[in-house]
């Protein structure tokens, strides 16, 4: 257990977010969510909205620590972040332009899971509600068909407007973002969506006919989904536990 005498240096600011972040690196990686060195995750840490944690480039998930963790200012440019350890650039301009631009973006993840990525790959992206993990995620999820290129730019500043409207975001031709108000539930948004698009895909590739069920039924599940509102922190914290005894080093 680290002591406050440990957590003097600016690596050391806004501890409980840099080790919820960092937990959260090591179990995409776990999962295999992640995609080499790249994909990023970022949280706002004040309520300004000046600062947002970041992961380096070049860190590979599995091996990301708290101190790792860049703290960066959403309005300003690529440039000034080279003079420190700077993230990639689209990582930068890409959560740069979310915080800036969308209120309700305190946690952005952005990662290019398999199935998730391709669902985002076919030209009906569509998740329909054929059970209750994708019933979760029905009218929450908007398909940006627009990719037109790297997070980089314009680019950047278009996709950060639809994340100021929606918690799940499937970027056609490129993979999945998730927008919350908390590492733990942006966390579980990733895990369940991806676990949906599995279904979905593996339900597919039977040829067979799928089993979707009425509007109605899909909101009154998801209802339900959102009014366990400790699920998520619940499952978070779970997956600290783990790591504390596995992986304590994340915490470093």
């Amino acid at each position: 257990m680290l002591t406050p005498s440990h957590r003097s240096t600016p690596d050391r600011d806004f501890w409980h977010a840099r080790t919820d972040l960092a937990c959260a690196f090591r179990w995409t990686a776990r999962l295999g969510m992640h995609e080499a060195v790249a994909n990023h995750f970022s949280y706002v840490v004040d309520n300004a909205r000046n600062r947002f944690l970041i992961n380096p480039a070049g860190h590979h998930f599995s091996r990301i620590r708290a101190s790792d963790l860049v703290l960066l200012d959403p309005h300003e440019s690529p440039a000034d972040t080279g003079r420190r350890r700077a993230p990639d650039i689209t990582a930068s301009e890409l959560h740069g332009a979310i915080h800036r631009n969308a209120g309700r973006a305190q946690c952005v993840l952005h990662t290019h899971p398999k199935y998730a990525t391709i669902l985002s790959c076919l030209r009906d992206s569509t998740l329909p509600p054929i059970e209750q993990n994708s019933m979760r995620f029905f009218e929450r999820v908007i398909v940006d068909k627009e990719f037109n290129g790297m997070g980089i730019g314009d680019e950047a500043e278009r996709v950060s407007t639809l994340a100021a409207e929606y918690p799940i975001i499937l970027l056609g031709n490129h993979g999945l973002l998730v927008v919350s108000d908390s590492i733990a539930q942006a966390f579980d948004d990733m895990y369940y969506f991806e676990r949906a698009a599995e279904t979905y895909i593996k339900a597919l590739n039977t040829g067979k006919p799928l089993s979707a069920v009425s509007e109605d039924v899909a909101r009154t599940t998801r209802d339900q989904w959102e009014a366990h509102c400790d699920f998520a922190a619940n499952h978070f914290n779970a997956l600290k536990e783990i790591l504390n005894t596995e992986e304590p080093d994340y915490a470093t």
